[in-house]
């Protein structure tokens, strides 16, 4: 079991524009040979922020209209907000607030021994890198550059530095990333 930061980013390092636009990435539709569905079937929980949870009410649920969808996702889904947000119609959602590392335990034992996938957004992500609780990032890094906007993961992680498992390109646009966080060295006790 995993918890695993899978993403897309342009080539500067951003996973939305400043107006939290994704137009920059929803002009290529799906990425030639991406694992996607692979990656979803290994996945038992899922958890993201408040301002992801809002795009997908705003640009795929669309609740109340014509146009309106089922929430995308069978496994049950988090999502760390200090607001009161609404909730979507048979999801198994479950709004929470505060430290990640305190609802770490509750995803895992409800993941059922499958993944847990940190959704978005990076500071997200960026808070169960400092708690310890993030495993692996695959990135897709899509051929276009933003120069701002929500960085993909706004840490300093230089020491120890990422490990690259892989790279893969995905047709011309993308190129897919799969990083390990490596462990800190625990401290030896004194004897």
């Amino acid at each position: 079991m995993k918890t695993q930061y899978y993403s897309a980013c342009s080539l500067d390092g951003f996973i939305a524009s400043k107006d939290n636009s994704l137009d920059w990435l929803l002009q290529f539709g799906e990425a030639e040979g991406t694992g996607y569905k692979d990656f979803l079937s290994e996945v038992g929980a899922i958890v993201m922020g408040s301002t992801t949870y809002q795009w997908l009410l705003d640009h795929h649920i669309k609740a109340g209209t014509t146009e309106e969808k089922p929430w995308l996702y069978q496994q049950p889904t988090w999502v760390f907000s200090s607001r009161k947000l609404p909730t979507v119609r048979d999801a198994d959602l479950r709004f929470v607030s505060g430290e990640v590392s305190t609802v770490h335990q509750q995803m895992v034992d409800a993941a059922l021994g499958k993944n847990i996938w940190v959704a978005g957004g990076g500071e997200l992500a960026g808070q169960f890198f400092d708690a310890g609780l993030l495993d692996e990032l695959i990135i897709q890094v899509a051929s276009v550059t933003l120069g701002q906007g929500s960085p993909l993961l706004p840490r300093r992680i230089a020491f120890p530095p990422l490990r690259l498992t892989s790279a893969q390109a995905l047709g011309e646009a993308f190129a897919e990333l799969h990083y390990e966080v490596p462990r800190q060295p625990q401290a030896s006790s004194p004897a």
